[in-house]
């Protein structure tokens, strides 16, 4: 598969500036979502791909350590411009998931400069994104732009989730990351939620709802 035909279609069309945006963190009870926007450099439709990310993929589909590596090269080649954003917990319950999930990614393609001529968009489309944009489906595994996007948004997310797991002593979040294992719910059961779990999810909500 060539992962960077989305990109040089558009860079051999003139658009020089290129991004992949993606999210990690939209299934968990707790913790925020955050997302990603990488731009690669125009000159590698001519120079060609950096060598190191050929193995670059859905963050998903790599290890740890694999993807430790992979945010490490893309977050200090100078020519690589990227961009990360946070929604937490608290504004996730109040707008919903999806939304949050569409304002972190609109967040980060607002802070990349310069602004992107054309957005590829892992999933569905953004209706609220007012740049350019081309959803694809699964395409963090057709897209190297958005692959790394992936990998920047996971990355950030766990190394949060760590910090929390030292703030909020407990509840596992160093292992599961803020989804619903079954870890994480007998946590909830003995201990009740925290200040970083939705209260918009289910099992919180119904909990929640029975209380009243």
């Amino acid at each position: 598969m060539d992962r960077l035909l989305f990109e040089r279609e558009l860079w051999s069309r003139g658009v020089k500036h290129v991004a992949g945006v993606d999210e990690a963190g939209r299934g968990p009870l707790a913790g925020p979502v955050v997302a990603a926007a990488v731009v690669f450099p125009h000159a590698w439709l001519r120079a060609g791909f950096d060598e190191r990310l050929r193995d670059l993929n859905d963050s998903k589909q790599l290890t740890d350590r694999q993807r430790e590596e992979f945010f490490s090269i893309l977050t200090t080649n100078s020519t690589i411009c990227f961009a990360i954003a946070v929604v937490d917990a608290e504004t996730i319950d109040r707008i919903n998931i999806l939304q949050a999930t569409h304002r972190a990614m609109n967040d980060a393609l607002a802070r990349l400069h310069p602004q992107p001529g054309h957005v590829l968009v892992d999933g569905r489309p953004v209706k609220s994104m007012s740049l350019p944009n081309t959803a694809l489906v699964k395409g963090d595994a057709r897209s190297y732009s958005i692959a790394a996007a992936s990998v920047l948004a996971k990355v950030t997310r766990d190394r949060m989730m760590l910090e929390y797991a030292e703030q909020f002593t407990g509840y596992g979040f160093a292992d599961h990351k803020g989804y619903g294992t079954p870890q994480h719910l007998a946590a909830l059961a003995e201990r009740g939620p925290c200040a970083i779990h939705r209260m918009s999810f289910a099992p919180l909500k119904l909990k929640e709802a029975k209380l009243f």
